[in-house]
């Protein structure tokens, strides 16, 4: 019975520690635009990488 007086209080920090990173997330506009960063992984912004000409020395 005498845990409930340190866990108790515990959780209620634990709770306030998980508000106050939730609230900052928010205020630092995490949760802005959830759909674009997801979605910008499929666009191919570069082309197909250039084929060196015959005959022309190796670059790398």
């Amino acid at each position: 019975m005498s845990i409930l007086l340190l866990l108790i209080p515990l959780s209620v920090m634990l709770l306030a520690v998980a508000i106050g990173a939730f609230a900052w997330a928010v205020r630092g506009g995490q949760f802005e635009e959830l759909d674009t960063p997801a979605l910008d992984i499929l666009v191919d912004d570069d082309g197909p990488a250039p084929r060196p000409a015959e005959g022309a020395p190796d670059a790398g």
